[in-house]
C-alpha cells in the first residue's frame, strides 16, 4: 500500500473531461471512483475512472502541493504531463493494484 499520498488524473473514456484529485490511499480512492461511492461527485456525473496519470509522496502534505499546482494549470499542461509519462493514456490502475 501506499504511504503518504498520491495524485492522480483521470479521464473517460473519450478523454472529454480530467479531473485531478488526492488521497492517502489511492487503491480505496479508485475503488469508490469505479464504483460511484458519491453517486453526486463530479467523477460519477462525467465517469471519470480511467487513472492515466499519479504520483506518489511520503508525505500527504507534498500530494495536496502537487494537487494546487497541477490544478492551477491549463488543460494542455495537464495532457502534457499525462503524455510525458503515458504517451497512449492507458488505464494504470493494475500499476497501483486495482483491477
Amino acid at each position: 500500500m501506499i504511504r503518504g499520498g498520491a495524485v492522480y488524473i483521470l479521464t473517460n473514456k473519450g478523454h472529454t473531461t480530467l479531473y485531478t484529485g488526492v488521497t492517502s490511499n489511492i487503491v480505496r480512492r479508485l475503488y469508490e471512483h469505479r464504483h460511484g461511492t458519491y453517486m453526486k461527485s463530479f467523477t460519477s456525473k462525467y465517469a471519470l475512472n480511467k487513472l492515466v496519470y499519479y504520483e506518489v509522496f511520503s508525505r500527504i502534505e507534498d500530494a495536496i502541493d502537487r494537487e494546487k499546482q497541477i490544478k492551477g494549470g491549463s488543460r494542455l499542461k495537464k495532457e502534457n504531463l499525462i503524455i510525458s509519462i503515458n504517451p497512449n493514456w492507458n488505464d494504470l490502475s493494475k500499476e497501483v493494484g486495482v483491477e
